[in-house]
């Protein structure tokens, strides 16, 4: 079965708050790429030990690869 990006977006991915989230979570990327952490194409993935995205003070967030970060029980 084929994905349906446009009910999905609208559904849950445009709403407000994932907005926000993504925002915060790009914003917390672009932090670590500014001191060195990370680099585009590295396959790590910054994690936020709280769980939330919108903390994104330095000791909240980590480095890992993205297959260990996605696997975890949220």
């Amino acid at each position: 079965m084929a994905r349906n990006y446009v009910k999905e977006y609208a559904n849950y991915q445009g709403k407000k708050d994932q907005i926000i989230r993504r925002s915060n979570r790009n914003k917390s990327r672009r932090a670590m790429v500014k001191t060195g952490s990370v680099s585009k194409g590295d396959g790590m993935d910054v994690h936020h030990r709280d769980g939330n995205p919108k903390n994104r003070g330095r000791r909240n967030l980590s480095i890992m690869s993205k297959n260990r970060n996605r696997s975890r029980k949220v």
